[in-house]
């Protein structure tokens, strides 16, 4: 086929520049379609491993929390939360998730694996930073690669229901805003809203994100400390960064306060207890969560998995990532009165400031309390890519001939063990058989301890309602006041005849107390190891005394 001459005459004028922004859009559109295709299969991934461990009740509470805000329960009022309210941080998210999908333990997993992508996700851009090219690339991969994938054994602190991992999602987006928009006048205050917001959702935040900030800038703004280059002008910026981000603290603190003033949840007190007795315990326990985030606990592995070797295999390998972050933390914490860098410092003393507060912290007496220190996983792979990352390219030619395939057999390693998480057997819900049998008797709302009252609820889809109760200092059930709506325990909105007893996770003596509250039921049944007594009267007019918080 031959060519027109206006044809002919367009090609011969079109303008390298033209040619050169084509080549462009499509190097763009492809790098895009990259991405979202390593978004979905992470996601897909995660949210596999997340099926894997059973929902509790605390992630059930915050399942019907937000399924209460979806209905118009904007404030939940009448909601007597625990010490962490996650109002602004995954409750939203719950919401959206619920909204598409129904009521159900469903949308919790589907929530973690969004999280968890999410931070992988922005770990890799904060770690980028401006940087370009291979360096670019380098940090952003390594920083993901840290991330990459979770040690089984931690499944339940990274992947499940919502814990401080999430409140890490805000937390890097408001490094990105200070990261990308920097020195604008607009950020400091844009800074200190999003750091109130977070606040509100959970005070962790005071030790991963406004503390840090405040110290270094503090620090730094010191006459003879801050060396190379430093500018009058960034002095004057770092320190209205420090004061929004202190500003921020004061109010976020009151937040509590005022949402129950306004007629809405009620927040237990945060748990702020030391116990110095037990340091040398509280650090041994450290060491094992800190290898435990980075997937490299090898002091914690069980060996009764489908696949023990490979299990053992990976831990192994995920020591490198260990030993990368640790290094890494020690560049950044030299890095505090170099000027030029805000980042850098400050995640490496937020990384020190949750090690130290955990160890020291009743929290720090097993491994379950690692998630007290979660954050330290994603500000450490920030940490990483940062001042590492960048390092790789520059290596001389001939070191590069053995670093790409000693790098590929972790980087293969990681790759391997994430698709061993998305391997693993999902678990039915733990009160799913509860639940059933009590559909199928017409038992519609109950009583239950802690641990059997939110999971039974979410595990019905809502149909039955299990309230939690716990024995007072005499032996009477009360009503407990942990994660639990106060109008499930009004008389005149509901009828509980029934009090589930036994099963793996039931009160003690919970038989006992019943009897002793409400007098002997009318009808007594076993099922798969629970206890049911079912009375002919509302329950709930006998049910008083003091609220206990257990």
């Amino acid at each position: 086929m031959t060519r027109t001459g206006s044809e002919q005459e367009a090609l011969h004028h079109s303008s390298p520049a033209a040619l050169r922004s084509g080549t462009g859009a499509a190097t763009l559109a492809k790098r895009a379609g990259l991405v979202a295709l390593a978004t979905a299969v992470l996601f897909f991934c995660y949210w596999r491993q997340s099926q894997s461990v059973p929902l509790s009740s605390d992630g059930s509470g915050n399942v019907l929390q937000a399924w209460d805000m979806l209905h118009g329960n904007l404030l939940l009022s009448h909601w007597r939360v625990s010490d962490v309210s996650f109002y602004t941080t995954e409750l939203p998210q719950y919401m959206l998730i619920a909204a598409l999908t129904g009521l159900g333990p469903w949308v919790a997993y589907a929530a973690a694996a969004m999280t968890y992508t999410l931070l992988v996700l922005l770990a890799a851009l904060l770690a980028r930073g401006r940087a370009r090219g291979r360096a670019g690339l380098a940090r952003a991969l390594l920083a993901a690669s840290l991330m990459l994938a979770p040690q089984l054994s931690a499944t339940s602190i990274l992947l499940l229901s919502p814990d401080h991992i999430g409140t890490a999602v805000p937390l890097l987006a408001i490094w990105l805003l200070i990261d990308r928009c920097a020195p604008r006048w607009y950020v400091p205050p844009l800074v200190g809203l999003a750091f109130a917001g977070v606040m509100v959702a959970d005070s962790i935040v005071l030790l991963t994100g406004i503390v840090p900030l405040v110290l270094v800038c503090a620090l730094r703004t010191c006459p003879g400390l801050v060396r190379h280059g430093e500018r009058r002008t960034s002095r004057r910026y770092e320190l209205a960064l420090a004061g929004a981000a202190a500003v921020a603290g004061v109010a976020g603190s009151y937040a509590p306060q005022a949402i129950a003033a306004l007629g809405g949840y009620q927040q237990s007190p945060v748990g702020t207890a030391t116990d110095l007795g037990q340091l040398q315990h509280g650090s041994w326990v450290t060491l094992q969560a800190f290898l435990e985030l980075f997937g490299g606990n090898v002091f914690g592995m069980s060996y009764f998995g489908r696949w023990p070797v490979l299990e053992v295999c990976f831990v192994a390998l995920h020591l490198a990532g260990v030993i990368v972050a640790a290094w890494a933390l020690g560049v950044g914490l030299a890095r505090i009165f170099r000027f030029g860098e805000l980042i850098v410092p400050t995640f490496a003393v937020a990384i020190v400031l949750n090690l130290g507060a955990y160890m020291i912290s009743t929290h720090a007496r097993d491994l379950l309390g690692a998630r007290e220190m979660a954050e330290v996983l994603p500000l450490g792979a920030v940490l990483a890519g940062r001042v590492l990352g960048d390092r790789i390219p520059g290596w001389p030619r001939s070191a590069k001939r053995w670093l790409i395939p000693v790098l590929a057999v972790p980087a293969a390693g990681y790759l391997a063990a994430l698709a061993l998480g998305a391997a693993q057997a999902a678990v039915p819900p733990a009160s799913e058989p509860l639940a059933t049998w009590l559909a199928a008797h017409r038992l519609s709302d109950g009583l239950a301890g802690y641990w059997q009252a939110n999971s039974t609820t979410v595990d019905s889809q809502g149909r039955i309602v299990v309230s939690a109760v716990i024995q007072d200092p005499s032996g009477r059930l009360v009503p407990y006041q942990w994660e639990t709506d106060d109008t499930n325990y009004d008389p005149a909105r509901h009828y509980a005849n029934f009090v589930v007893a036994g099963g793996p996770t039931g009160l003690p003596g919970m038989q006992k107390s019943a009897e002793f509250t409400f007098g002997r039921p009318a009808r007594v049944y076993q099922a798969d190891g629970y206890t049911i007594m079912v009375w002919n009267t509302n329950l709930l007019a006998a049910l008083g005394g003091p609220r206990l918080r257990w």
